[in-house]
């Protein structure tokens, strides 16, 4: 097993980051705005996604340099705590057609909001399922390093 990698083939990380700030700065106005749950929605798939690339990433490199690996491994971790509170975010935002902000436990209790909004739940379960093999639950509930409001 080589030490290095090779070169991608094309880098498409850096476009996803100009992408994320063109639709910053083209579609979040100044001043207060509630986000939306389609904007949530998009950045939980986006979430997820960098945290797909992150597992690959702490996969193949931990087993080469460990201490490298360790340090992807928390990065990993915290993306999917981003993730599991912006899957929050989205049960607490205010539906589109009623404005209605729904109860708290609705999402903890086990009440499916139906199509289209179940596909974030989908997505959720489906890499929850995947952390869970990966991650102890220590590593899950240690410290967070912002402040959380409840």
């Amino acid at each position: 097993m080589s030490r290095t990698a090779s070169p991608p083939a094309q880098d498409f990380v850096p476009f996803a980051t100009a992408a994320l700030d063109f639709h910053r700065s083209l579609n979040i106005p100044g001043g207060p705005l509630v986000t939306t749950r389609a904007e949530l929605d998009t950045l939980h798939a986006h979430l997820v996604s960098l945290h797909g690339l992150l597992d690959a990433h702490t996969a193949r490199t931990g087993q080469l340099v460990p201490v490298e690996g360790d340090q992807l491994r928390a990065t990993r971790t915290r993306i999917w705590q981003a993730a599991d509170h912006i899957h929050a975010a989205y049960h607490a935002a205010p539906h589109p057609d009623s404005g209605e902000v729904p109860e708290r436990d609705a999402c903890q209790a086990g009440l499916p909001e139906g199509a289209p909004e179940l596909t974030i739940c989908q997505r959720h379960q489906r890499t929850a399922h995947l952390v869970r093999r990966r991650t102890t639950p220590a590593d899950l509930h240690s410290p967070f390093t912002g402040l959380v409001r409840h």
